[in-house]
């Protein structure tokens, strides 16, 4: 799922943190994280260089309040890949091809939201409770009933997590061209890795 990359405009009155927020993005998929400061993003929004110390203090808080927006805009695309699928595993395959291709869609946004939780004492709050994390976690325990522990559970969610991380920074490698295409494209292949992993299987009830 792409985002639509916020277009340009005049700020208004209380809406000032967002604009900040949709010109720091935009600076972001168009320019890369290097030309991003707080004056670059205050020329992006029509701004002058000192409004935006009034909402973020630093350029760390400004690309925290992006990260957030990229996590939350993540959580829908799983949620929808979700709702679209109506038995366990294929719901597992479809939350992963969402995961993939909301990776390599917003690729400067994707890279904020872990460059920002790296250092962090605890996952961002969009990976826990409804967020995007639990759409994984929630899909893993349905498919296992109640015979499965939660460190059980909480095991094979990190390992899907790390699965779909790692077939998203190595989906668009060159040596997997001639697979795709064998495959039908990029979404069958995608489909077919996550079909492959077999890391579900004890918690197939099918």
């Amino acid at each position: 799922m792409t985002l639509a990359q916020p277009e340009a405009r005049p700020y208004h009155h209380g809406d000032l943190s967002r604009a900040l927020v949709e010109a720091a993005r935009r600076i972001l998929e168009t320019e890369g994280p290097a030309a991003l400061s707080l004056r670059a993003v205050a020329r992006e929004a029509g701004v002058s260089p000192a409004a935006p110390y009034h909402h973020f203090k630093d350029k760390g808080q400004l690309l925290d309040a992006v990260a957030h927006e990229g996590w939350v805009a993540l959580d829908a695309a799983l949620m929808k890949a979700r709702q679209d699928s109506d038995d366990d595993r294929r719901r597992m395959t479809s939350l992963g091809v969402a995961y993939v291709t909301f990776a390599r869609d917003n690729p400067a946004l994707y890279r904020v939201m872990y460059d920002c939780s790296r250092d962090k004492d605890a996952l961002p709050d969009q990976m826990k409770e409804e967020g995007a994390y639990c759409q994984v976690r929630n899909t893993i325990a349905h498919a296992a009933g109640d015979g499965v522990s939660e460190i059980d559970l909480e095991l094979a969610t990190i390992a899907a997590w790390c699965a779909g991380h790692g077939l998203a920074e190595m989906s668009g490698f060159k040596q997997f061209e001639s697979l795709k295409t064998l495959l039908g494209g990029e979404e069958a292949f995608l489909k077919a890795v996550f079909d492959h992993l077999g890391m579900f299987a004890k918690f197939d009830r099918g």
